[in-house]
């Protein structure tokens, strides 16, 4: 007798530990290692050693560059979506914390029902009409026995963070986006000035050399190539006003600008700053790239959904409790003898599901391994950008000191035939033609100053663009990550 007594004990033990069993986790998916994947090459160093500033373009010292990224960062629309995915986020993560608290329910009612004749009651309650007013006062909690509530709560905090960060790496992005496009627009206008410099200078060898003509000093075909030049040069000139006012459309469209927006913006001369570059990268990269915190806080979330998913195969319980009042006219509803309290609790063993929950599983755990991946592309990707700026930074140098030097060649080039003029030495023309070959060298240098300029904004934007998330969190977040995916399979 007292064996039978033990069996449904014996049963209900067999079924927990049946329920219990969670699925191996075989992946062998890990978190980047910053110390060995986020370095730079050895040759790849630039003279200064810093980090980008936070409103790293004042370094330009150029008032219309400030006001407008300041215009961009306060009105531009692709950032007013982004503060909408963090208020999504953080409504998301209220709701989910609101979800692990007390719940408290109020209900009432009033029903007439006639109960048939031929039911459960007898006469009189039989074949009549009777009234039923009701109110009642419920409370259930969930005790989170196996932390599914707390794992949800930890997804949604990641998916809020994440959503934060992109707000900041949409904020680096335009301010980038903008101090590109300035660039190149007021280097579209430098060069358009210079050519058409370099015209002015045509026009008068096209004269010089149809005087000469009429003296028979030259042919027709020296007055042809000349005229040929001058035609070029006209059409160079066209084609950079073409593209300055492209150029002009797209930066009104960055700032979120009207029809009437840059109508004052003025020509000039954007000065290049310091080339700077940190001689270390490390778990500092994480910190200052806001995608990278996007992606580390993408792979939390996803641990917790993770976590939330193993919970499920264990037993749930949750216990409720209640009181009302209950009777069958009105005037005796708030009467003593008319309580109807209640306790209860409620436990669910998951037994057979055809497999829901391992495939629940399986999906949250290859989500969890995709994103991993991501973040270990992403961060090769952080570093191979900040290698690629740093690289092309420093070929620019070269050819910068190269071209100083055929600079200089073309002034004294210049000077040498104004000289030689004064002294009857040489004709108006070989000055002219000095003349051209300095302000082509103008132009390559102009030329190589929107490159130095697109580099260093580029480089800014590869480094974070003055973005600091806590370095010390962020590094035993990581370290955190790469334990749990690292002794998962124990």
């Amino acid at each position: 007798m007292q064996t039978l007594k033990l069996l449904p004990i014996a049963g209900a033990a067999l079924l927990l530990a049946g329920c219990v069993h969670v699925p191996l986790d075989a992946s062998h998916a890990t978190a980047p290692d910053f110390t060995r994947e986020a370095r730079l090459a050895p040759g790849i160093t630039l003279p200064q050693d810093a980090w980008p500033a936070e409103q790293w373009w004042q370094v330009y010292k150029d008032p219309q560059l400030n006001l407008l990224i300041e215009r961009a960062l306060k009105d531009a629309p692709s950032l007013a979506v982004a503060r909408a995915r963090v208020a999504t986020a953080q409504a998301a993560l209220a709701g989910t914390r609101a979800d692990e608290g007390v719940r408290v329910d109020l209900a009432s009612g009033a029903n007439r029902q006639r109960y048939s004749a031929n039911g459960f009651f007898p006469a009189p309650w039989g074949g009549n009409y009777f009234n039923d007013f009701s109110v009642a006062a419920r409370a259930t909690y969930d005790f989170d026995w196996w932390g599914r509530h707390r794992s949800l709560i930890a997804a949604s905090l990641g998916e809020a963070n994440a959503a934060q960060a992109e707000a900041a790496q949409a904020r680096q992005t335009l301010a980038a986006s903008v101090a590109q496009s300035y660039f190149r627009l007021q280097m579209l206008w430098a060069r358009q000035d210079n050519v058409n410099a370099l015209t002015a200078v045509q026009r008068d060898l096209v004269k010089d050399r149809e005087a000469r003509m009429v003296h028979g000093l030259v042919n027709q075909d020296a007055v042809d190539s000349a005229r040929l030049d001058l035609g070029v040069l006209s059409e160079q000139a066209s084609r950079y006003d073409t593209q300055a006012a492209a150029e002009r459309e797209a930066l009104r469209a960055l700032i979120g600008g009207d029809a009437e927006a840059l109508g004052d913006l003025a020509r000039f001369q954007p000065q290049p700053a310091d080339n700077t570059l940190p001689h270390t990268l490390g778990v500092a990269l994480l910190a200052r790239r806001p995608d990278l915190q996007a992606a580390r806080w993408r792979v939390e979330a996803q641990l917790g959904r993770v976590a939330a998913t193993e919970a499920a195969f264990y037993p749930d319980i949750n216990l409720m409790a209640g009181i009302g009042l209950d009777a069958v006219t009105l005037g005796r509803l708030f009467r003593f003898g008319s309580r109807t309290p209640i306790v209860g609790g409620t436990l669910t063993l998951p037994i057979f599901d055809s497999g829901r929950l391992k495939a629940q599983l399986g999906t949250a755990r290859a989500n969890r391994d995709e994103l991993l991946a991501e973040y270990n592309q992403a961060v090769l990707n952080a570093v191979r950008d900040v290698a690629v700026q740093g690289a092309t930074l420093q070929g620019i140098t070269r050819e910068e000191e190269a071209h100083t030097a055929a600079v200089d060649a073309s002034r004294k080039l210049a000077d040498n035939a104004q000289a030689r003029m004064q002294r009857g030495l040489a004709d108006r023309a070989a000055v002219l033609q000095a003349r051209q070959v300095m302000l082509r060298q103008r132009d390559t240098g102009l030329q190589l100053l929107d490159a130095r300029l697109q580099a260093q904004v580029a480089l800014v934007k590869a480094l974070g663009g003055g973005y600091r998330a806590d370095a010390s969190a962020a590094a035993d977040q990581t370290a955190s990550i790469q334990n749990n995916t690292a002794t998962r399979t124990q």
